[in-house]
């Protein structure tokens, strides 16, 4: 297995920020295989939606209203309404596998690899790309 970690910056707001031209240089010529994306964070995950259309921001609202950034949280550290950070990754799970063949992703037409992050305490991520070759 091959494997790398990147840094990829959220900034202070919430964000769906898309990695897959980072996840296709990544497996560019390496045959056939899984690509497994994983956020080593207890406040991000990984989405694969379409973007520049609506639907990051659209992601983004969905999430504000199941996980609203009011007092309700037990976990209050950090930002007023923190605590929802540390539950979006039970709705937005940090990882995803995705198909490769002959060293390039399998995505739809109008799939993209997501990073999602509500969390504006830590303005930079990391992401784990991991080729299990076939």
């Amino acid at each position: 297995m091959r494997s790398e970690l990147i840094t990829v910056r959220t900034g202070s707001r919430p964000t769906v920020r898309d990695i897959t031209a980072e996840a296709e240089q990544f497996v560019a010529g390496s045959g056939d295989g899984l690509l497994h994306v994983f956020v080593p964070h207890a406040t991000a995950g990984v989405a694969i939606i379409e973007t520049g259309a609506g639907s990051d921001d659209d992601l983004l609202t969905a999430l504000d209203a199941v996980l609203p950034t009011d007092g309700r949280w037990r976990h209050r550290h950090g930002s007023p309404g923190h605590g929802r950070d540390h539950v979006l990754p039970a709705f937005v799970a940090p990882y995803a596998t995705l198909p490769v063949l002959d060293g390039r992703l399998a995505l739809g037409t109008w799939q993209s690899i997501c990073l999602v992050d509500t969390n504006g305490d830590n303005p930079t991520r990391q992401v784990r790309f991991s080729f299990l070759s076939g």
